[in-house]
């Protein structure tokens, strides 16, 4: 196994990491924005008014988009046992 390939299964591997984060990362940040957006402008500062929306955003995030980042996942690491031959040998 060479340098270079070791450094494209990394680079492969943060990449999934990336995808699959994305979604629940970008909704959280969404929603985190929208939330101080209108505690700047109420005035209203309680530590669970930022909590509790993001949280319950990011479960349902994780509902719909679950399936597909399993599946994504799970055709990552399929794609990364059957390489396992080429990159020993």
């Amino acid at each position: 196994m060479t340098p270079g390939m070791v450094m494209e299964l990394g680079r492969q591997a943060i990449e999934v990491t990336l995808v699959v984060a994305a979604p629940m990362l970008l909704a959280g940040l969404l929603v985190g924005l929208i939330i101080s957006i209108f505690q700047a402008a109420t005035q209203v500062n309680e530590a669970t008014l930022q909590f509790v929306p993001k949280l319950v955003v990011m479960l349902l995030v994780l509902l719909i988009a679950g399936p597909w980042m399993l599946q994504f996942l799970v055709d990552y690491i399929e794609r990364l046992f059957a390489s396992i031959p080429q990159l020993i040998g």
